[in-house]
């Protein structure tokens, strides 16, 4: 039976469901904010920011319960064959990636908040704005959003090229430790 927790060579399917989630919520959000700017003034425009708005802050809330997973779990080694060099640029991404899934969804707090929008999760809670109405600071804020995207998309090709490295090239378990699996009776 498929663990819940972490093992020494596998994720646990705790770590899995919010892997996968995350996964999707940050491309679900990434494709929905690349659209939504370009699309002319309308009602359907503002829905999508504000779907856009809830998905970021249900990802913040997501990243810092996967952050928390993490910390009381243990975390599955690597591949013993792997150089060192791999090694630390898997941990560097991690980590980045990491920092990016914080300050994106926080940047864009910053953003609306800057703007004196109301933040309205899902039409159920409501946030406070983080910072006063101010142009500067949402104009930085909006800097450090677009950079954070590309450097996600840079992340992103860099870590699912990995993954996809790990399974067709080296044949490790590094991607299917990730996925989940069917205990089938013998």
């Amino acid at each position: 039976m498929a663990s819940f927790k972490n093992s020494n060579d596998r994720w646990g399917s705790g770590a899995q469901l919010l892997h996968w989630l995350i996964a999707a919520g940050i491309a679900t959000a990434m494709v929905m904010g690349w659209v939504m700017v370009y699309l002319p003034v309308s009602a359907f425009k503002f829905e999508l920011y504000a779907l856009h708005k809830s998905l970021g802050m249900t990802l913040l809330a997501l990243v810092v319960l996967r952050v928390l997973w993490r910390w009381i779990n243990i975390t599955p080694a690597l591949p013993q064959h792997l150089p060192r060099h791999e090694v630390l640029l898997a941990k560097t991404t991690h980590r980045l990636l990491y920092a990016l899934m914080l300050v994106m969804p926080l940047s864009g707090y910053v953003i609306n908040s800057a703007a004196n929008f109301p933040l309205n999760v899902f039409g159920i809670v409501q946030i406070p704005n983080v910072v006063p109405e101010s142009q500067v600071i949402g104009d930085w804020a909006s800097l450090v959003h677009l950079t954070v995207f590309w450097g996600f998309v840079i992340l992103l090709i860099g870590h699912i090229g990995g993954a996809l490295r790990h399974h067709f090239v080296l044949r490790d378990n590094v991607l299917r430790r990730m996925l989940p699996t069917i205990d089938r009776e013998p």
